[in-house]
Order: structure tokens, then C-alpha cells, then sequence
């Protein structure tokens, strides 16, 4: 993985999503790159909504809550922001899975994103985005499977004190099937 100078990384604020960006932190400190999470939003409602009813003051308002959720993703996944590594976060409008792609557009860039949870169900739904990302990037991507205790119990309130355990290289290697402590 020589050459990398920009490990891009999906925040959502999710579970995966946690574990992706400590996932792509470590990455960026192994490769010296600059790490840039990325969060995408759509209007409520989505485009076509925003499009009959457009409001720049909403617009505004969704827009500073976006970069609210991602300030707050960056907090569960780290307790604050790294000031020892280049971190640039963005705030792009948009379907998650095409921003992804279109921020992880030059040479030496890397997407890391969660792989979501992976019932039968839930696959339909979810994980949408790490297919779009993995079928249309045209760098390379590395899909961080979810923490163990989400994948078991999905999402409810005893997954927030699973949120910050500590992602390693080494830990994405083993045994899918086990909690990591």
C-alpha cells in the first residue's frame, strides 16, 4: 500500500462507520497520509422534496447539523479530533455512496468505509453504500466489517458502549465471530 497519500473515510456516525474511521486513522499514521472523513447528507425528505419547497435557510440549517453529527462522530470514535495527524473533515450534500467515490478521485487516495451489518434483511437495506463504493471507486477500498456486538444485536442502546473500543490492524484479521475486547 505504498504510495498512499489520503485515506478518505465515511462518518456517519454509526457503529461501522466508527470503526472504519479508527480503521483509516491508523492507516493514515502507517502511510503518513492525511485523513479526511466524510459525511453526506440529503435535504429531509430528499432532493425531490427540496426541489418542490426550496429554502436556503433550511438548507443552512441542515447543512450545520450534518457538520454537527460528523463533529460528534469524530468524538465517539477518538474523544477528540488527532492533532498529531493531517485530519481534514467534509460536509458534502449528496447520496453517501457517489460523494465517497467522487472525494476518492486522485492517485494515492484510499476510501475506507463500514461494511454494515450483514442479515439477511439488513443487507438489503443497509450496506448499500460500501457496494456503491466498492463497485464504482476507482481507487482502492477497504470495507471494515461491523464490531461484532452490532452485527448480534443491531442498533440499540447498549451499542454506544461498544462504539469506542480500539480498532487494530490485527483485530480486522481475526475471527469475525468474536468480540474483540
Amino acid at each position: 500500500m505504498s504510495g498512499i497519500r489520503r485515506v478518505i473515510v465515511g462518518a456517519s456516525g454509526s457503529p461501522g462507520s466508527l470503526r472504519a474511521l479508527r480503521y483509516a486513522d491508523e492507516l493514515a499514521r502507517a502511510h503518513d497520509a492525511t485523513l479526511i472523513p466524510v459525511l453526506a447528507w440529503l435535504p429531509p425528505g430528499g432532493e425531490l422534496a427540496n426541489q418542490r419547497s426550496p429554502c436556503g435557510y433550511l438548507r443552512r440549517i441542515w447543512h450545520e447539523d450534518a457538520c454537527e453529527r460528523l463533529r460528534d462522530a469524530l468524538i465517539a470514535a477518538w474523544g477528540e479530533v488527532p492533532a498529531d495527524l493531517p485530519v481534514h473533515p467534509l460536509v458534502h450534500r449528496g447520496e453517501a455512496g457517489w460523494i465517497l467515490v467522487s472525494v476518492a478521485c486522485s492517485p494515492g487516495d484510499l476510501l475506507v468505509v463500514g461494511a454494515g451489518r450483514r442479515g439477511a434483511l439488513t443487507r438489503m437495506v443497509s450496506g448499500k453504500v460500501s457496494r456503491y463504493c466498492l463497485a464504482h471507486a476507482e481507487c482502492p477500498v477497504i470495507a471494515v466489517p461491523p464490531p461484532a456486538f452490532a452485527r448480534q444485536a443491531g442498533h440499540g442502546p447498549l451499542v454506544r458502549a461498544f462504539w469506542l473500543r480500539t480498532l487494530t490492524p490485527d483485530r480486522v484479521l481475526r475471527d469475525h465471530g468474536t468480540a474483540a475486547a
